[in-house]
C-alpha cells in the first residue's frame, strides 16, 4: 500500500519550500529571531488503533510500533506550520492485518516555559490510507479507504543544544477505514529535532 507518485511529489515540494523559505529567513535575518525558524525531525513510538476486533475468534493486537517524519517551519516565536508522516505500523485483528498510514499538514504552537523547556500543541489534518484484511466469520469487513481526517497533538520539547531538542508528545489521528466511519488512531513517541 503505497501513496501515489504525484502525491510524495507534493509532499517532497512542500519539505522543500518550508526548509527554504526557514533557511531563507535564517540567513537574512528576516524571521523574528534568525537562526532556529526551520527544522526536521524524526519520531518512534507505539501507536494504538481504537478499533473493534469482530467476533473475538482470533486474536488481536491494538498496539504496534510507529514511526514519524517531519518538517516545518515557525513564522514567529510561537506559532508555526508543519507537514509530516507517519507510518502507524501493521496490526494483527480479525484473522489478518490491519495497517494505516498518513500525510498530515498542521499548524504547531510554542509556549516556552523555560530557555531549554517549550509545551508544543498542533491542530490540523490528516490523509490517511488504511487497509484491512480478515478471515470469514471475523465480523469486520476487509478492503481500502482513505480520505481526509482531523489530526492534534501535545507534546513537550527539551532543548540539549541550541540545534537539537528531544521531544515526548502524544498525537490522535482521525482515520477512515472500510465498513465505518472514521475511528483514532494515537501514537505516542519520542523524538529528535533539529533546527536549522
Amino acid at each position: 500500500m503505497k501513496f501515489p507518485q504525484r502525491t510524495l511529489a507534493h509532499l517532497i515540494v512542500a519539505v522543500a519550500s518550508l526548509t527554504a523559505v526557514a533557511g531563507a529567513q535564517a540567513q537574512s535575518g528576516t524571521g523574528m529571531y534568525g537562526f532556529g525558524n526551520g527544522y526536521i525531525g524524526l519520531n518512534a513510538g507505539q501507536s494504538d488503533y481504537s478499533l473493534g476486533n469482530g467476533t473475538g475468534l482470533y486474536g488481536s493486537t491494538n498496539r504496534v510500533t510507529a514511526y514519524s517524519v517531519t518538517a516545518g517551519g515557525y513564522f514567529n516565536p510561537n506559532v508555526g506550520l508543519e507537514i509530516g508522516y507517519t507510518d502507524f505500523g501493521n496490526i494483527s485483528r480479525a484473522g489478518g492485518t490491519t495497517r494505516a498510514e498518513g500525510l498530515s499538514l498542521s499548524v504547531v504552537g510554542r509556549l516556552p516555559l523555560s530557555e531549554s523547556f517549550n509545551l508544543l500543541g498542533k491542530l490540523g489534518s490528516t490523509y490517511g490510507r488504511t487497509s484491512v484484511s480478515t478471515r470469514p466469520g471475523s465480523g469486520i469487513v476487509d478492503g481500502s479507504e482513505n480520505g481526509w481526517g482531523v489530526s492534534m497533538g501535545l507534546g513537550g520539547e527539551y532543548m540539549m543544544t541550541a540545534q537539537l531538542s528531544a521531544l515526548l508528545q502524544y498525537d490522535a489521528h482521525e482515520m477512515k477505514f472500510v465498513g465505518g466511519g472514521r475511528d483514532r488512531v494515537s501514537v505516542t513517541s519520542l523524538g529528535l529535532r533539529y533546527r536549522f
